[in-house]
């Protein structure tokens, strides 16, 4: 194994995690709005980017094989996840009616850490495409390695993940400014909960009428 090899398969995990991690989604859009609050910032990254390094290297080591073969289980995860965006998804269209209710990101109604992971865990292991990507596309990939080549690509993936989660968790107090006037706070849980929505509804049609 040379070090041409093991850089090679660093940066594929890297990149290719990268590329689909950055897109706009469930939870990107919680992990912002926890950043925008100051909550219990570092458990929400923390927790996010070690269940993305666990799902790949999950499907680094097989998973990706045995998830293919089992259509229900997608069709459950879709249903279960639609139900938990469009809850979400109602909750953040309703704060978006109430001015008063985030006036600045160290004010409104503060959760537990642990009731924080639970919201971050329901965005991330009741979306399937979650699944679909770290597990069977990103996953799939890194399987294509021999030995210990795999660990170096999972290695890639997660470092993305760190970075990813990092930077959007804690780079978002830098809006804080623009999110100190109730009206943004209302624009992004409008936007967030219309996200939800729309999630929730393509999860529910593919639940619905199967993969």
């Amino acid at each position: 194994m040379t070090a041409v090899h093991t850089s090679t398969a660093f940066l594929n995990g890297l990149f290719m995690s990268l590329v689909l991690i950055v897109a706009i989604g469930a939870q990107n859009a919680y992990v912002l709005r926890q950043g925008l609050r100051r909550e219990h910032v570092s458990a929400v990254v923390l927790f996010c980017a070690a269940c993305d390094a666990v799902l790949v290297a999950a499907g680094v080591a097989g998973m990706a094989q045995a998830l293919k073969g089992r259509p229900m289980l997608a069709t459950l995860l879709a249903g279960f996840g639609a139900a938990f965006l469009c809850g979400y998804g109602l909750r953040a269209l309703w704060r978006s009616r109430q001015p008063g209710a985030l006036q600045t990101a160290s004010q409104g109604a503060s959760l537990s850490r642990a009731a924080v992971v639970a919201q971050a865990a329901g965005f991330t292991l009741l979306n399937p495409h979650v699944y679909l990507d770290t597990v069977l596309l990103v996953g799939s990939a890194g399987a294509q390695y021999p030995g210990a080549l795999k660990l170096w690509f999972v290695a890639g993936s997660t470092l993305a993940s760190v970075l990813w989660f990092t930077a959007l968790g804690f780079g978002a107090r830098l809006l804080a400014p623009v999110f100190a006037r109730p009206r943004a706070w209302q624009m992004l849980d409008a936007l967030i909960g219309g996200t939800m929505l729309v999630l929730a509804a393509f999860l529910a049609r593919r639940a619905f009428m199967g993969y």
